[in-house]
């Protein structure tokens, strides 16, 4: 395998940089560049784990700069192979000089996600590990945070290798009594017993692929429609909650044609908001079009905002409540009372039929008063986890699709064990339910599969 290397920190933005190297050829090529400051300190001769002054040299001796190397040895690193990591100052010039000089002696540049890739391929780590440290890196919230750590320390793989082993044991039996089926008065599998076993791990598979849908909430924002009548205050209020001028404020109905989105962090969750066009009948074909988009979005988000100006607020529910209520089914409704500061009494929101759980606040957007109950109601309507470390929850999207296709083999396993069907076809079943568990982990993952999810990554990582 080749020696690679690349800068790990992130571009331009601190005084310091990292440049990594790693590879059969590491220590060499290192020393080939570099000069300790004590005289015999070579990186060949350096116990792992140590670090060691000195300077990077040019071609003809000249000084680069001033850096730390610090030496990893193999097996025990990041990649699993010998590493060495100069940090050396933040100047893009010595960066990319010394990336030079490593390449002149030896080293190729790596790709994205390359050393990421060997510490899988040298079993450092799992697959579902490996693109736990993508999340990490993008994470930008607690939540995210605390779901990508608990993945990279294994969390998840535990769950799932506790899965398939005790599927290989259901297989075994099955198999055992396929081999000894000319002798009729044996039974190595009571079906019965297998029957709960199934029963058991379907149950495991079943609630880790229900966890997506909050896991995906938490991975890439919980989507938050703000939905209402033209003039409402739908974009005063957007403006309002992420702190900034985003949408277009004005008196003149339907100024907001399109769909506006940001996010605020609040509970250490990201939500992402949607700020759509005013609901109206109306004859401009664009402004049609903009409205079509806001049903939409209503159906992509997990909560609605449903801005109402309490002026007239009898008259929107009455106008709006035939077309919005049915699509707020099964999502969690707050009914943003707006324009507080010019209602002359409290508003009274009726008897009509919200669905279960609907909330409701009076709050000025204009004058950002009642922001903070908002935002409070925001957070109780997610339904957020209390997350820990133990906490298995699905966040990637190829994890929930792999679960999904072993909960419908799990499932007819139990078909097949509650109708005596021939117990070839149940071990087949019970097989491919852990091929999909591994594919997960990466023990059956084709190469096409692992150049997918590593194109993505950073490189450096």
């Amino acid at each position: 395998m080749s020696t690679i290397c690349a800068i790990s920190s992130a571009p331009g933005v601190g005084g310091v940089a990292v440049v990594r190297v790693s590879g059969p050829g590491a220590l060499a090529i290192c020393d080939a560049i570099f000069r300790p400051h004590v005289a015999g300190k070579n990186l060949s001769g350096q116990k792992g784990y140590t670090l060691t002054f000195g300077t990077v040299v040019g071609e003809r001796g000249e000084v680069i700069d001033e850096v730390i190397a610090a030496v990893f040895r193999a097996p025990r690193s990041f990649t699993g192979e010998d590493t060495v990591e100069f940090t050396c100052h933040g100047s893009l010039y010595i960066q990319q000089t010394i990336l030079s000089l490593l390449v002149g002696h030896g080293s190729h540049m790596a790709g994205p996600g390359e050393f990421t890739q060997r510490a899988f391929l040298n079993g450092k780590m799992d697959l579902s590990q490996a693109e736990a440290v993508a999340d990490l890196i993008a994470s930008t919230s607690a939540g995210q945070h605390k779901l990508a750590m608990n993945q990279m320390r294994g969390g998840f793989s535990q769950a799932l290798r506790a899965l398939r082993e005790r599927l290989l044991h259901l297989t075994s039996l099955m198999e055992l009594e396929l081999d000894f089926a000319d002798h009729e008065e044996l039974e190595f599998a009571d079906r019965s017993e297998l029957s709960r076993l199934a029963e058991e791990v379907e149950r495991v598979i079943a609630r880790l692929a229900h966890s997506f849908k909050m896991g995906n909430a938490v991975k890439n924002g919980i989507p938050v429609a703000i939905v209402g009548e033209t003039n409402a205050g739908k974009s005063t209020l957007l403006n309002a909650l992420v702190g900034e001028e985003r949408a277009i404020v004005s008196d003149i109905h339907g100024t907001t044609r399109d769909v506006i989105e940001d996010t605020i962090n609040l509970g250490g969750a990201i939500f992402r908001f949607i700020d759509t066009a005013g609901i109206r009948d109306t004859r401009d074909t664009i402004e049609a079009l903009g409205i079509e988009r806001s049903f939409r979005a209503i159906e992509r988000a997990d909560i609605v905002l449903w801005v109402i100006d309490q002026t007239e607020a009898e008259r929107q529910i009455a106008a709006l409540s035939s077309k919005l209520i049915p699509l707020c089914e099964g999502k969690q409704l707050i009914l943003v009372l707006n324009k507080s500061d010019l209602a002359a009494s409290a508003t009274s929101i009726g008897v009509l039929a919200f669905p279960e759980g609907t909330r409701s606040i009076s709050l000025s957007a204009k004058r950002e008063e009642g922001l903070e109950r908002l935002r409070s109601l925001l957070v109780e309507a997610a339904h957020l986890p209390a997350l820990s470390s133990n906490d298995v929850i699905v966040t990637n999207l190829r994890h929930y699709e792999a679960l999904t296709r072993a909960l419908e083999a799990i499932r007819r396993v139990r078909e097949g064990l509650s109708t005596n069907l021939s117990g070839d076809f149940i071990s087949q079943d019970l097989r491919e339910c852990a091929f999909h568990l591994s594919d997960i982990i990466g023990e059956v993952t084709t190469d096409e599969v692992l150049g997918n999810i590593f194109k993505h990554f950073c490189i450096g990582k």
